[in-house]
This record gives C-alpha cells, sequence and structure tokens, in this order.
C-alpha cells in the first residue's frame, strides 16, 4: 500500500491529521515514513511512531517506546500496551499539537541514544 492509498481511505477529518503531523514529522532530518501494516510507520534509527486510523473520525498517535518518554501519562497513554503509550487526536483544533511535536522529538533522542547502546554491545 502507498502513502496515497491510505490517504485515500481516511475520513476527511483523519485526512487532515494526516497530513498535518505527517508533514510536520518529515520536517526533522532523517525522518522515513513507510507504510508497515496498512498504517504509516516513522523511524529514525528504528520505529518511532505510527498513525492509526480509529473509529469516529480520529487517529491515534502510538509512540514504540512511549512509556519511556516524559509525555507518558500526561499526554500518552499505554491502553494496556507493554511499550507503546499514544494519545487519540479527534481533531486538529483542539489537538495539544505543541506537545505532540515536542514529544515527537523527544522520541528521536530516545531513538539515537538507544541506537547508540546496541552498537556499544555489538
Amino acid at each position: 500500500m502507498s502513502l496515497d492509498l491510505f490517504a485515500e481511505r481516511l475520513d476527511e477529518n483523519q485526512n487532515l491529521i494526516f497530513e498535518f503531523l505527517h508533514e510536520e514529522f518529515l520536517s526533522f532530518p532523517e525522518i522515513n515514513c513507510k507504510i508497515r501494516f496498512n498504517i504509516p510507520f516513522y523511524d529514525y534509527k528504528s520505529w518511532i511512531c505510527y498513525l492509526n486510523p480509529r473509529k469516529n473520525s480520529c487517529m491515534e498517535l502510538c509512540f514504540i517506546k512511549g512509556k519511556e518518554l516524559s509525555y507518558y501519562k500526561t499526554l500518552l497513554e499505554s491502553r494496556d500496551r507493554k511499550m507503546i503509550a499514544g494519545v487519540v487526536i479527534e481533531n486538529l483544533e483542539v489537538a495539544p499539537l505543541e506537545e505532540i511535536i515536542n514529544c515527537f522529538s523527544e522520541a528521536i533522542i530516545l531513538d539515537e541514544s538507544s541506537s547508540k547502546k546496541r552498537k556499544k554491545k555489538n
């Protein structure tokens, strides 16, 4: 599946959320996006987060190492997942966009430091 096909399957509100976050995330250096499991995943050294369309015309932004981020419990919820934590975005007007972008930045830093630790072990 391509990004275009993914976007075509979204309703209008989900598409607005997707397009905004997609552009924001790709504005960071070395961030890539690839469709995996029929949804967009954003990665740096490894997977950082993904966007998951939800019922009721909203979108969930899920961080792979969400429980390790400082925004865990204040912005992100685990929903009984072991590592992943996310935030449900109902619409862009009320979404905490600054916190979401700051959380994304922190996830990149965490990914960078985790990558260095993996290299030292090898």
